[in-house]
């Protein structure tokens, strides 16, 4: 997500503006652009990490996909077991 920024508008609750304003008075920030930008980064990766977690959870529902899976483990199950020896 790294990259050239640009201007948005955003409408925020009053206190949210507050807080936001106290604690780059207080140093705890460069400026209101680097805490907004920060906190919506680690949102989005939560989001994104729910998102990725309902994909899986219906995955595991499909049968089709869940014989696929079986079907690649058992087929790998000898490299995997050489590599737990160390034998590779």
């Amino acid at each position: 997500m790294a990259g050239k920024s640009r201007k948005a508008t955003f409408n925020l609750h009053d206190d949210v503006l507050a807080a936001l304003s106290e604690v780059v008075a207080r140093g705890a920030a460069p400026s209101k652009n680097a805490v907004v930008d920060r906190a919506l980064r680690r949102e989005l990766k939560e989001l994104q990490r729910q998102l990725a977690a309902a994909a899986w959870r219906e995955a595991a529902q499909d049968p089709l996909f869940m014989r696929d899976l079986g079907e690649i483990d058992e087929a790998f199950m000898d490299a995997d077991a050489e590599t737990a020896r160390g034998t590779v």
